[in-house]
Protein backbone atom coordinates (compact mmCIF):
# COMPACT_ATOMS: atom_id res chain seq x y z
CA UNK A 1 0.00 0.00 0.00
CA UNK A 2 1.33 3.66 -0.87
CA UNK A 3 2.05 6.03 2.27
CA UNK A 4 0.75 8.83 0.35
CA UNK A 5 -1.35 11.12 2.44
CA UNK A 6 -5.08 12.04 1.91
CA UNK A 7 -5.75 15.52 0.86
CA UNK A 8 -6.85 17.64 3.78
CA UNK A 9 -10.11 19.91 3.42
CA UNK A 10 -12.04 21.66 5.44
CA UNK A 11 -15.19 20.70 8.22
CA UNK A 12 -18.02 23.39 6.21
CA UNK A 13 -17.40 26.57 6.00
CA UNK A 14 -15.48 27.75 9.16
CA UNK A 15 -14.80 24.72 10.83
CA UNK A 16 -11.07 22.75 11.14
CA UNK A 17 -9.23 21.35 8.25
CA UNK A 18 -9.05 17.43 8.47
CA UNK A 19 -8.08 14.69 6.20
CA UNK A 20 -10.87 13.83 3.76
CA UNK A 21 -11.49 10.76 5.68
CA UNK A 22 -12.13 10.07 8.94
CA UNK A 23 -11.69 7.16 11.42
CA UNK A 24 -14.50 5.97 13.12
CA UNK A 25 -13.16 4.54 16.66
CA UNK A 26 -16.64 2.88 17.72
CA UNK A 27 -15.35 -1.03 17.20
CA UNK A 28 -12.12 -0.79 18.95
CA UNK A 29 -14.48 -0.90 22.31
CA UNK A 30 -17.72 -1.92 21.38
CA UNK A 31 -20.53 -3.82 18.78
CA UNK A 32 -18.24 -5.63 16.65
CA UNK A 33 -17.44 -8.64 18.12
CA UNK A 34 -13.44 -9.37 19.39
CA UNK A 35 -11.44 -6.60 19.84
CA UNK A 36 -7.43 -6.40 19.91
CA UNK A 37 -6.45 -3.83 21.99
CA UNK A 38 -2.60 -3.39 20.63
CA UNK A 39 -3.78 -3.92 17.36
CA UNK A 40 -6.52 -0.83 17.77
CA UNK A 41 -3.59 1.38 18.99
CA UNK A 42 -1.60 0.81 16.17
CA UNK A 43 -4.44 1.11 14.04
CA UNK A 44 -4.91 4.85 15.28
CA UNK A 45 -1.44 5.89 15.07
CA UNK A 46 -1.25 4.58 11.21
CA UNK A 47 -4.20 6.88 10.54
CA UNK A 48 -2.13 9.61 11.71
CA UNK A 49 0.63 8.71 9.49
CA UNK A 50 -1.81 8.39 6.67
CA UNK A 51 -3.31 12.20 7.28
CA UNK A 52 -6.30 10.80 9.01
CA UNK A 53 -6.34 13.73 11.32
CA UNK A 54 -10.64 13.30 12.49
CA UNK A 55 -11.42 11.01 15.12
CA UNK A 56 -15.11 9.94 16.00
CA UNK A 57 -15.91 8.54 18.99
CA UNK A 58 -19.04 8.79 21.39
CA UNK A 59 -20.01 8.60 25.25
CA UNK A 60 -21.98 5.79 24.81
CA UNK A 61 -19.51 3.45 22.97
CA UNK A 62 -18.81 0.79 25.36
CA UNK A 63 -20.31 2.81 28.15
CA UNK A 64 -17.96 5.35 27.66
CA UNK A 65 -14.88 2.81 27.52
CA UNK A 66 -14.19 4.48 23.53
CA UNK A 67 -13.25 7.51 24.77
CA UNK A 68 -10.65 6.32 27.53
CA UNK A 69 -9.35 3.79 25.26
CA UNK A 70 -8.52 6.51 22.94
CA UNK A 71 -7.42 9.42 25.45
CA UNK A 72 -4.13 8.69 25.69
CA UNK A 73 -3.44 9.04 21.57
CA UNK A 74 -5.86 12.14 21.49
CA UNK A 75 -3.38 13.69 24.37
CA UNK A 76 -0.31 12.54 22.70
CA UNK A 77 -1.26 14.29 19.38
CA UNK A 78 -3.78 16.73 20.44
CA UNK A 79 -2.49 19.68 17.95
CA UNK A 80 -2.12 17.42 15.24
CA UNK A 81 -6.03 15.76 15.26
CA UNK A 82 -9.14 16.72 15.81
CA UNK A 83 -11.47 14.34 18.00
CA UNK A 84 -15.57 14.63 17.86
CA UNK A 85 -17.84 12.70 20.48
CA UNK A 86 -21.14 12.63 21.11
CA UNK A 87 -24.28 12.90 23.85
CA UNK A 88 -27.65 12.32 23.72
CA UNK A 89 -27.60 8.54 23.48
CA UNK A 90 -27.73 5.89 26.17
CA UNK A 91 -29.48 2.44 27.58
CA UNK A 92 -32.12 1.49 30.15
CA UNK A 93 -30.20 -0.67 32.70
CA UNK A 94 -33.51 -2.90 32.98
CA UNK A 95 -33.09 -3.71 29.75
CA UNK A 96 -29.50 -3.32 28.10
CA UNK A 97 -30.54 -3.29 23.90
CA UNK A 98 -33.20 -0.46 24.57
CA UNK A 99 -32.11 2.83 23.38
CA UNK A 100 -33.10 5.47 25.80
CA UNK A 101 -32.67 9.42 24.29
CA UNK A 102 -32.09 12.77 26.25
CA UNK A 103 -31.72 15.96 24.89
CA UNK A 104 -32.59 18.22 27.73
CA UNK A 105 -29.72 21.01 29.17
CA UNK A 106 -28.97 19.44 32.08
CA UNK A 107 -28.19 16.01 30.84
CA UNK A 108 -26.43 18.08 28.24
CA UNK A 109 -23.97 19.55 30.59
CA UNK A 110 -23.14 16.72 32.99
CA UNK A 111 -22.68 14.70 29.09
CA UNK A 112 -20.06 16.82 28.06
CA UNK A 113 -18.11 16.39 31.92
CA UNK A 114 -18.02 13.50 31.18
CA UNK A 115 -16.83 13.12 28.10
CA UNK A 116 -14.37 15.92 29.03
CA UNK A 117 -12.55 13.79 31.93
CA UNK A 118 -12.65 10.55 29.75
CA UNK A 119 -10.92 11.96 27.15
CA UNK A 120 -8.45 13.76 29.61
CA UNK A 121 -8.69 16.92 27.08
CA UNK A 122 -10.08 20.86 28.46
CA UNK A 123 -12.19 21.35 24.71
CA UNK A 124 -14.14 18.81 22.72
CA UNK A 125 -13.10 19.87 18.93
CA UNK A 126 -16.50 18.51 17.80
CA UNK A 127 -19.66 17.86 19.74
CA UNK A 128 -22.39 16.31 18.66
CA UNK A 129 -25.87 16.00 20.06
CA UNK A 130 -26.16 12.08 18.75
CA UNK A 131 -30.01 11.35 18.33
CA UNK A 132 -32.83 13.85 18.75
CA UNK A 133 -34.95 13.92 21.18
CA UNK A 134 -38.58 15.02 19.53
CA UNK A 135 -39.60 16.12 22.89
CA UNK A 136 -37.29 18.87 23.21
CA UNK A 137 -37.28 21.78 20.60
CA UNK A 138 -34.05 21.54 18.86
CA UNK A 139 -33.56 25.62 18.87
CA UNK A 140 -33.29 24.93 23.12
CA UNK A 141 -30.82 21.52 22.58
CA UNK A 142 -28.54 23.47 20.85
CA UNK A 143 -28.71 26.69 22.58
CA UNK A 144 -27.48 24.36 24.96
CA UNK A 145 -24.96 23.21 23.29
CA UNK A 146 -23.99 26.94 21.87
CA UNK A 147 -23.43 27.87 26.18
CA UNK A 148 -20.33 25.17 25.62
CA UNK A 149 -18.93 26.63 23.52
CA UNK A 150 -19.07 30.17 25.05
CA UNK A 151 -17.70 28.08 28.07
CA UNK A 152 -14.75 26.89 25.89
CA UNK A 153 -15.50 23.38 26.65
CA UNK A 154 -16.65 22.68 22.71
CA UNK A 155 -15.10 24.64 19.64
CA UNK A 156 -17.59 23.39 17.09
CA UNK A 157 -21.16 21.91 17.43
CA UNK A 158 -22.66 19.25 15.37
CA UNK A 159 -26.08 16.95 15.13
CA UNK A 160 -26.46 13.29 14.16
CA UNK A 161 -29.50 11.86 11.86
CA UNK A 162 -31.35 14.81 11.56
CA UNK A 163 -33.60 16.12 8.87
CA UNK A 164 -33.04 18.98 6.48
CA UNK A 165 -35.95 21.24 8.67
CA UNK A 166 -34.07 20.75 11.76
CA UNK A 167 -31.15 21.68 10.76
CA UNK A 168 -32.42 24.90 9.53
CA UNK A 169 -34.27 25.08 12.68
CA UNK A 170 -30.69 24.18 14.95
CA UNK A 171 -28.88 26.93 12.93
CA UNK A 172 -31.04 29.79 13.46
CA UNK A 173 -28.96 29.31 16.91
CA UNK A 174 -25.60 28.47 16.49
CA UNK A 175 -23.49 28.29 13.38
CA UNK A 176 -23.20 24.18 12.71
CA UNK A 177 -20.51 22.50 11.26
CA UNK A 178 -21.35 18.98 10.56
CA UNK A 179 -24.21 16.49 10.54
CA UNK A 180 -23.13 12.63 10.72
CA UNK A 181 -25.16 10.36 9.61
CA UNK A 182 -25.44 7.12 7.75
CA UNK A 183 -24.44 7.32 3.75
CA UNK A 184 -23.39 4.75 1.90
CA UNK A 185 -24.07 2.81 -1.73
CA UNK A 186 -27.16 0.76 0.98
CA UNK A 187 -28.29 3.69 2.63
CA UNK A 188 -29.39 7.05 0.86
CA UNK A 189 -31.86 8.45 3.58
CA UNK A 190 -29.79 11.67 3.63
CA UNK A 191 -30.59 12.52 0.20
CA UNK A 192 -34.26 13.43 1.04
CA UNK A 193 -33.66 16.95 3.01
CA UNK A 194 -30.41 17.14 4.67
CA UNK A 195 -28.66 17.26 1.67
CA UNK A 196 -29.85 20.20 0.27
CA UNK A 197 -29.75 22.19 3.29
CA UNK A 198 -26.37 21.09 4.16
CA UNK A 199 -25.11 22.22 1.08
CA UNK A 200 -27.12 25.82 1.58
CA UNK A 201 -25.73 26.23 5.20
CA UNK A 202 -22.47 25.46 4.25
CA UNK A 203 -22.78 22.23 7.05
CA UNK A 204 -20.26 19.50 6.28
CA UNK A 205 -21.98 16.19 6.37
CA UNK A 206 -20.18 13.49 7.98
CA UNK A 207 -21.22 9.83 6.76
CA UNK A 208 -20.83 6.93 9.28
CA UNK A 209 -21.20 3.46 8.10
CA UNK A 210 -20.04 4.08 4.51
CA UNK A 211 -19.25 0.58 4.28
CA UNK A 212 -22.43 -0.61 5.52
CA UNK A 213 -20.91 -2.25 8.57
CA UNK A 214 -18.42 -3.66 6.76
CA UNK A 215 -21.17 -5.69 4.59
CA UNK A 216 -20.62 -3.49 1.58
CA UNK A 217 -16.86 -4.90 1.54
CA UNK A 218 -18.00 -8.67 1.14
CA UNK A 219 -16.46 -9.58 4.86
CA UNK A 220 -19.94 -11.33 5.08
CA UNK A 221 -23.39 -12.37 4.13
CA UNK A 222 -25.57 -13.22 7.05
CA UNK A 223 -24.78 -12.11 10.24
CA UNK A 224 -26.42 -14.79 12.35
CA UNK A 225 -24.30 -17.88 10.80
CA UNK A 226 -20.99 -15.37 10.71
CA UNK A 227 -20.27 -13.17 13.09
CA UNK A 228 -20.28 -13.68 17.03
CA UNK A 229 -23.05 -13.59 19.73
CA UNK A 230 -22.00 -10.17 20.65
CA UNK A 231 -21.81 -8.49 17.56
CA UNK A 232 -24.93 -6.30 17.23
CA UNK A 233 -25.27 -6.68 13.33
CA UNK A 234 -26.84 -9.92 14.10
CA UNK A 235 -29.82 -7.49 15.37
CA UNK A 236 -29.88 -5.41 12.10
CA UNK A 237 -32.66 -6.85 9.42
CA UNK A 238 -30.51 -6.12 6.55
CA UNK A 239 -27.68 -8.63 7.67
CA UNK A 240 -30.22 -11.81 8.61
CA UNK A 241 -32.25 -14.31 6.65
CA UNK A 242 -33.51 -13.66 3.38
CA UNK A 243 -32.61 -9.88 3.62
CA UNK A 244 -28.97 -10.72 3.46
CA UNK A 245 -29.08 -12.99 0.66
CA UNK A 246 -30.44 -10.80 -1.37
CA UNK A 247 -28.48 -7.75 -0.35
CA UNK A 248 -25.65 -9.93 -1.00
CA UNK A 249 -26.77 -10.34 -4.34
CA UNK A 250 -26.80 -6.45 -4.99
CA UNK A 251 -23.25 -6.26 -4.91
CA UNK A 252 -22.74 -7.45 -8.27
CA UNK A 253 -22.08 -3.83 -9.54
CA UNK A 254 -19.60 -3.32 -7.29
CA UNK A 255 -17.33 -6.00 -7.85
CA UNK A 256 -17.71 -5.79 -11.13
CA UNK A 257 -16.46 -2.01 -10.72
CA UNK A 258 -13.81 -3.52 -8.34
CA UNK A 259 -12.51 -6.32 -10.59
CA UNK A 260 -11.64 -3.90 -13.82
CA UNK A 261 -9.84 -1.09 -11.18
CA UNK A 262 -7.78 -3.33 -9.34
CA UNK A 263 -9.77 -2.63 -6.07
CA UNK A 264 -11.41 -3.71 -3.34
CA UNK A 265 -15.07 -3.45 -3.25
CA UNK A 266 -15.11 -1.53 -0.25
CA UNK A 267 -13.13 0.82 -2.20
CA UNK A 268 -15.21 1.19 -4.49
CA UNK A 269 -18.08 1.48 -1.98
CA UNK A 270 -16.06 4.30 -0.30
CA UNK A 271 -15.14 6.18 -3.42
CA UNK A 272 -18.81 6.45 -3.86
CA UNK A 273 -19.36 8.06 -0.72
CA UNK A 274 -15.95 10.52 -1.09
CA UNK A 275 -17.15 11.32 -4.42
CA UNK A 276 -20.59 12.75 -3.30
CA UNK A 277 -18.85 15.91 -2.03
CA UNK A 278 -18.14 16.80 -6.04
CA UNK A 279 -21.70 15.42 -6.86
CA UNK A 280 -23.44 17.65 -4.54
CA UNK A 281 -21.01 20.44 -3.46
CA UNK A 282 -20.48 20.10 -0.30
CA UNK A 283 -17.92 18.63 2.19
CA UNK A 284 -18.19 14.86 2.61
CA UNK A 285 -15.63 13.35 5.24
CA UNK A 286 -16.40 9.71 6.06
CA UNK A 287 -15.45 7.82 8.96
CA UNK A 288 -15.35 4.37 7.95
CA UNK A 289 -14.59 2.41 11.57
CA UNK A 290 -11.75 -0.17 11.56
CA UNK A 291 -9.78 -1.55 14.38
CA UNK A 292 -6.75 -3.07 11.71
CA UNK A 293 -3.89 -1.26 10.34
CA UNK A 294 -4.15 -2.90 6.56
CA UNK A 295 -8.04 -1.91 6.48
CA UNK A 296 -7.07 2.12 7.27
CA UNK A 297 -4.43 1.73 4.34
CA UNK A 298 -7.06 0.40 1.90
CA UNK A 299 -9.39 2.37 3.12
CA UNK A 300 -7.23 5.70 2.76
CA UNK A 301 -6.24 4.44 -0.53
CA UNK A 302 -9.50 5.10 -1.99
CA UNK A 303 -9.80 8.67 -1.46
CA UNK A 304 -7.05 8.81 -5.05
CA UNK A 305 -9.83 6.39 -6.71
CA UNK A 306 -12.05 8.84 -9.29
CA UNK A 307 -15.47 6.58 -10.14
CA UNK A 308 -16.91 7.20 -14.25
CA UNK A 309 -19.92 8.77 -14.86
CA UNK A 310 -20.80 5.28 -16.63
CA UNK A 311 -19.41 3.65 -12.92
CA UNK A 312 -21.60 5.86 -11.19
CA UNK A 313 -24.87 5.03 -13.01
CA UNK A 314 -23.96 1.41 -12.76
CA UNK A 315 -24.52 1.55 -8.97
CA UNK A 316 -26.94 4.32 -8.95
CA UNK A 317 -29.31 1.79 -8.48
CA UNK A 318 -28.51 -0.14 -5.72
CA UNK A 319 -30.37 1.84 -1.84
CA UNK A 320 -33.17 1.78 -3.96
CA UNK A 321 -33.39 -2.65 -3.66
CA UNK A 322 -32.00 -2.91 -0.64
CA UNK A 323 -34.38 -5.13 1.52
CA UNK A 324 -34.90 -4.59 5.46
CA UNK A 325 -34.44 -1.45 7.68
CA UNK A 326 -30.83 0.42 8.77
CA UNK A 327 -32.09 -1.32 12.38
CA UNK A 328 -34.77 -2.90 13.88
CA UNK A 329 -36.18 0.11 15.44
CA UNK A 330 -36.43 3.36 12.81
CA UNK A 331 -37.88 5.74 15.03
CA UNK A 332 -34.66 6.86 16.30
CA UNK A 333 -33.23 7.94 13.13
CA UNK A 334 -34.12 11.15 10.58
CA UNK A 335 -35.93 9.14 8.33
CA UNK A 336 -38.92 8.74 10.53
CA UNK A 337 -39.53 12.41 10.68
CA UNK A 338 -38.88 12.76 6.94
Amino acid sequence: MSDSKIAQVRLGTEGPEVGAQGLGCMGMSAAYGPRDADESRATLERALELGVTFYDTADVYGGGENEKFIAPFVQAHRDEIVVATKFALGSNPAEPTQRVIRNDRAYIRQAVEGSLERLGVERIDLYYMHRRDVNVPIEETVGAMAELVAEGKVKYLGLSEVTGGELRAAGTVHPITAVQSEWSLFSRDVETSLLQAATELGVALVPYSPLGRGFLTGSFVNAESELTADDFRRRQPRFTGDNAAANAALLDPVRKIAEGRNATLGQVALAWVQQQAAVHGLTVVPIPGTTKRGRVEENTAATRLILTESELELLEPIAGQVAGGRYEDMTFTSASRE
